[in-house]
């Protein structure tokens, strides 16, 4: 489904309402550098085009291709007005610097475009009036040509940012900031992201190492309220695992992130419910040391133990401290035989930070055949952050967040504490660009891989799909019509796992696993 909608259509542009084939970009673009000169040449003394004298009406586009098409049509029958002259009006913001003249042609006529004398000053044949000040510029900008600038001077930096052309970097930078004042909602946002990231690049400045897991996990609380990504993942899984301990006496599930626990009570409660009575639970959680030393694995342990209480479900509960899973030992969980205990283990969005080191996701993977499991549940974001080639990283992650920020303005958020929530979110995202963009090395533990790469990953570590059941997918389905933007959501059977997206776009997969049958 996610390719088949709007199959070869620019994915950026699309999120400023324009449909344009990425083959059709190379003459669109060829196009609007020929209408910015066009336009250079049709302003009138005032500075205002003559377009605006005609009863025209010029749309907001969503065919670019052929809106264009027509302005230089109608342009082509306009007379030559008295152009503008003189090499004052070029000052520091030109954007003639971007090589091809993707934002703004070489051509000095195109900076031309589009420029007004403030009508406070007195302009006189010969120069300005000694009486009065030089005539101040004044740039009249459309919101959304200036959306496509944005994207293309975003681009451009890091493509300098790539070849080590940190002083060109510096320039165009700068540019995003002043382009990114005319966009309002997911665009603004997600520039100003990109932005503070490609800064932090140039200028070297790393984003301070995560040593505060509680405020991380703060974020991630807020990202929860405020979409539904985490809510459909912790469902999904959970659905996994319930099916996966279907008549079993006693179980464990072993969460290789525990957090704040935002996922068991969920599972405790449909334990609770099951016919027959509901099984002994043990949940092992694991986590990062706190800088305070404070044991907040255990203070979680002991909310879900209060919870289990309530409702009448034996549990234990342990933690065990790690900075990474690699440094995890199987053997000191304390795993049960498979015929006393049935075993889960549980990923949320961490396999995918052990691949800043080498070696370390065949490690855990080697660790949890050890362990056992009857099921194992994976949620990944659906991503390729991981590339060799930082251009290639750059243009997938703006890709991606640009759609992630785009389901946020969409949800339609209406509660009192949803401002707040989203302002986190957009903090918590933001944390994910800066890592994926301004760090290199260990440092980089954003390296999300696609479905794709995991399912490669998982079967030469010796496991097989487990496919999610239809049940799980209608209960998904339900999940999304809580949210008031549920129509842009969608969630997708991809071959046994689940995936759910913005509109054409999958962001999260949630895939299940168990051992490989030794024949």
């Amino acid at each position: 489904m996610w390719a088949e909608a709007d199959a070869g259509m620019d994915e950026l542009l699309a999120v400023l309402g324009y449909k344009v084939k990425s083959s059709d970009m190379a003459d669109v673009a060829e196009k609007l550098e020929q209408l910015e000169v066009a336009m250079g040449t049709t302003t009138m003394e005032d500075g205002v085009s003559s377009l605006s004298t005609d009863t025209t009406v010029h749309y907001n586009p969503s065919d670019l291709s052929g809106w264009v098409g027509s302005m230089l049509s109608e342009l082509s029958v306009i007379p030559d007005q008295i152009g503008v002259s003189g090499n004052n009006l070029i000052n520091d913001d030109d954007l003639r610097a971007i090589p091809g003249g993707a934002i703004l042609g070489n051509d000095s006529e195109s900076a031309k475009k589009r420029i007004k004398f403030d009508s406070r000053s007195e302009f006189l044949e010969n120069g300005c009036s000694p009486a009065v000040a030089p005539p101040r510029a004044v740039v009249l900008v459309d919101s959304q040509e200036a959306g496509v600038r944005l994207v293309h001077t975003l681009m451009a930096c890091a493509e300098a940012v790539q070849q080590e052309n940190m002083k060109l970097a510096d320039a165009l930078v700068k540019h995003v900031g002043i382009l990114a004042e005319s966009q309002v909602g997911a665009m603004r946002k997600v520039a100003a992201c990109f932005a503070e990231a490609l800064v932090r690049r140039i200028y070297k400045i790393r984003p301070q190492v995560e040593d505060n897991s509680s405020y991380a996990d703060v974020l991630e609380m807020h990202f929860y309220e405020t979409a539904p990504y985490l809510k459909f993942a912790h469902f999904t899984a959970n659905q996994a695992i319930l099916e996966a301990f279907a008549g079993a006496k006693r179980v464990h599930v072993i969460d290789f992130g525990l957090k704040q626990g935002m996922q068991w009570p969920a599972l405790i409660q449909a334990l609770a419910l099951r016919p027959g009575g509901p099984p002994a639970f043990r949940l092992t959680g694991i986590g990062p040391p706190q800088p305070d030393n404070t044991d907040a694995l255990q203070q979680v342990g002991w909310k879900l133990t209060q919870l289990a209480e309530t409702i009448g479900v034996e549990f234990e509960f342990r933690g065990f401290v790690a900075n990474s899973l690699a440094d995890l030992d199987a053997k000191i969980l304390d795993i049960k035989p498979g015929d006393f205990e049935t075993v889960a283990v549980n990923s949320v969005f961490e396999l995918h930070r052990l691949l800043a080191r080498p070696g370390a996701v065949e490690k855990v993977l080697d660790s949890i055949r050890a362990m056992g499991p009857k099921i194992v549940t994976v949620v990944e974001q659906e991503a390729d952050h991981n590339g060799v080639v930082f251009m290639d990283r750059f243009n997938e992650a703006l890709h991606y967040y640009s759609t992630m920020f785009d389901s946020l303005e969409g949800s339609g958020l209406t509660q009192p504490d949803s401002a707040q929530d989203l302002f986190m979110t957009e903090v918590y995202l933001g944390r994910q660009i800066c890592n994926v963009v301004a760090c290199d090395g260990a440092e980089r533990v954003e390296r999300h891989e696609t479905l794709a790469k995991w399912r490669r990953r998982m079967g030469s570590a010796g496991f097989e799909p487990a496919h999610l059941g239809s049940n799980a997918y209608k209960q998904a389905s339900m999940l999304l019509a809580l949210f008031a933007g549920g129509d842009g959501y969608r969630v997708e059977e991809n071959d046994g796992c689940l995936m759910l997206g913005w509109h054409t776009r999958p962001l999260i997969a949630t895939s299940a696993w168990r051992l490989t049958a030794v024949e």
